[in-house]
């Protein structure tokens, strides 16, 4: 049995500033052994501990997509200890990686529906997987309609610019962003996530809605959805919290008799409701 506790060893291959105000970036991870890269299979929804020697682990979802599996990204935050330490790391530096832990999203029971993705600022990395991993060349045709909402303050806060540039040009997704402030130029909405959900009115036939993004944000889209019609087992949510060890054991997670990291970070909102 391998043990759970040791990384994988991880060279930096680039990393890109997300936002205007540099305080996310993203880390593109290439493996350091061949045959590590075939044991890291993952689902868009995992995540993984990102080690940072000598000052600790942290968790994060996959940004990238596993149909790229020679390269890891993660988004990273500049908020504490570790996450600092990373934002001062270089190119060719090394960090070890945890993982692939918690349940992803079912990919296998998103064939043949429609989708709704709900995004808001940070949030927006592992819905970012899901994205390009359904608008792969071998696996578009499985899933029905895709819509893509993703909101941030302003637009200098929304993450992955070229992915949202290449999006936006495709005629089988809808994409629809947001900012809570107008700035000149922008060409988009102008409103807060679920005001802008409840704009849009996505259908509820047929169709699966995935938020993810600030608790607040969450709190106010899951009344819109209801009332679009989304019953509670077809809204799903990604959940973060202090998670610790990543497997179920240190309790640092727990959401009454669920843990976050090993039943989660994907929950339905009919598993919440009894939470």
């Amino acid at each position: 049995m391998e043990n759970p506790y040791v990384p994988f060893l991880m060279k930096i291959e680039e990393i890109i500033t997300e936002t205007e105000d540099e305080t996310i970036k993203t880390f593109v991870l290439a493996f350091a052994r061949e045959e590590d890269k075939e044991r890291f299979a993952y689902l868009p929804g995992q995540f993984a501990e990102i080690s940072v020697f000598g000052k600790g682990e942290a968790p994060f979802g996959m940004a990238s997509t596993p149909t790229l599996p020679e390269r890891l990204e993660f988004s990273v935050s500049k908020i504490g200890v570790v996450t600092g330490a990373l934002h001062n790391m270089e190119k060719g530096d090394t960090v070890g990686v945890r993982g692939p832990l918690g349940n992803g999203y079912c990919l296998e029971a998103f064939k043949g529906r429609n989708l709704v993705l709900i995004g808001g600022g940070f949030g927006f990395s592992t819905l970012r997987s899901l994205t390009n991993y359904i608008l792969h060349e071998r696996n578009r045709k499985a899933y029905g309609d895709l819509t893509v909402i993703y909101g941030a303050r302003k637009p200098g806060l929304l993450l992955y610019r070229r992915d949202l540039d290449a999006w936006g040009q495709r005629t089988d997704l809808r994409l629809h962003l947001t900012v809570d402030q107008e700035e000149d130029g922008w060409q988009g909405h102008v409103g807060l996530v679920p005001n802008v959900v409840r704009s849009v009115a996505p259908g509820p036939e047929n169709a699966i809605a995935v938020v993810c993004g600030p608790p607040a944000m969450m709190k106010f889209t899951l009344p819109v959805l209801g009332d679009l019609g989304f019953s509670d087992e077809n809204i799903l949510l990604s959940l973060e919290k202090r998670m610790k060890c990543g497997i179920g054991k240190c309790g640092r997670c727990n959401v009454g008799s669920k843990y976050v990291c090993s039943d989660g970070p994907v929950f339905s909102q009919s598993e919440l409701v009894h939470l």
